[in-house]
């Protein structure tokens, strides 16, 4: 659509993002001082981060809120006119990653020829109508300007911020010993990985009274399911404090080499948290409340997380955390993180052929710093 002469185009959609910006913006860089986009706010998903791109990149941007959340300013549609014809791309893609390549989305051409009367006049009234939002709705549909609106927006929550990780939602409970193996479903194009939602460390917990170190491999929890009427045990508010990178076969315990054994573990390395300090993120930041025993060169402690499965809470479990003081030591040279993580009892939920190349993330409570959920998704 942006490929040929472009003598002006709409983009109206609800959720701006980002890494949807980045994918479009070659596209919209060559066309920018031609192209209008509306934009959704106060929705929960559309960032300060997307506005000050489209700013960047030039284009002229209006914001509408409806000033309620109960109520979405929805229409996702993609308008450009050249001299004699236009194409008008209407359907459920955001400007979003997920819309534009990620996720399974519908959406029609249709081309018009400004010639054919009829079609003059659609494409007229069509570019009308928006062209009319702002002096209509004057206090819901409001051009954007500069980066300082941008900040007010973000500063009044009509806005998020990309850079603060969204918590999951309440996980769906799984019954025990319920599990699946839908895998995942496969995309044409593929999937683009979008960047961390988190940069850099994050504050450590703070310390509690002294908790007495686990029997090391005890199951803390049922397993491999929550008990009737059993709740999880992390509460809503949760912070991302680490994210891998596509999780491997080694990580999931179930290498397929004839010199690989299962080790049961994952290594906690910086994932996609480029500014950590590895050898000691998770042994003092994130897990430096728990009582650390000492066994040669190995410290390890048993610490208690709510395990999330594709979305499913399949139990609360005791993980054992192990780090080498020798490879901490050797940090300078040692390009493997000192840190691993040990599944127990919930291993036979974590090698799974299915997870391959799924993502595994770590949150923890804001409301008790020494609570943790882990997500594979």
């Amino acid at each position: 659509m942006f490929a040929g002469d472009v003598d002006r185009a709409i983009v109206s959609v609800a959720f701006v993002s980002q890494d949807g910006v980045d994918h479009i913006a070659p596209m919209f860089t060559a066309h920018a001082d031609k192209i209008t986009v509306f934009a959704g706010i106060r929705n929960d998903i559309t960032s300060t981060q997307a506005l000050k791109r489209l700013l960047e990149i030039g284009v002229s941007l209006y914001a509408v809120d409806t000033g309620t959340r109960m109520l979405l300013f929805h229409p996702k549609l993609y308008h450009v006119r050249a001299a004699a014809t236009a194409k008008l791309s209407v359907g459920s893609a955001n400007l979003t990653l997920g819309g534009l390549n990620n996720n399974i989305e519908a959406g029609v051409l249709i081309n018009l020829s400004l010639l054919d009367a009829d079609d003059l006049a659609f494409a007229d009234g069509l570019e009308a109508s928006f062209d009319g939002l702002a002096a209509e709705y004057p206090e819901n549909v409001f051009h954007v300007t500069d980066e300082a609106m941008v900040n007010g927006l973000l500063d009044a929550g009509r806005l998020i911020d990309e850079s603060v990780a969204t918590p999951p939602r309440t996980a769906t409970k799984a019954k025990a010993g319920s599990t699946d193996s839908t895998p995942r479903m496969k995309m044409l194009p593929k999937a683009i990985r979008g960047k961390a939602k988190l940069k850099g460390p994050v504050a450590p917990a703070t310390v509690p009274a002294p908790v007495p170190p686990f029997a090391a491999g005890t199951p803390l929890a049922v397993s491999p399911g929550n008990v009737a009427g059993a709740s999880s045990t992390v509460a809503p508010d949760l912070e991302l404090v680490w994210e891998s990178k596509p999780l491997s076969r080694r990580s999931l315990g179930i290498p397929t080499g004839p010199n690989s054994n299962p080790t049961g573990s994952t290594t906690l390395g910086s994932g996609t948290f480029d500014d950590i300090d590895r050898v000691s993120y998770f042994r003092n930041d994130l897990f430096g409340h728990q009582a650390w025993g000492l066994n040669g060169t190995i410290e390890t402690t048993d610490q208690l997380f709510d395990l999330v499965i594709k979305g499913v809470l399949v139990g609360t479990f005791g993980l054992t955390l192990r780090h080498s003081l020798t490879r901490a030591a050797a940090a300078a040279a040692d390009h493997n993180s000192p840190t691993s993580l040990s599944w127990n009892a919930a291993r036979p939920l974590v090698a799974r052929e299915d997870l391959l190349d799924r993502t595994m993330r770590i949150w923890r409570s804001t409301v008790d710093s020494t609570k943790f959920q882990v997500e594979i998704d």
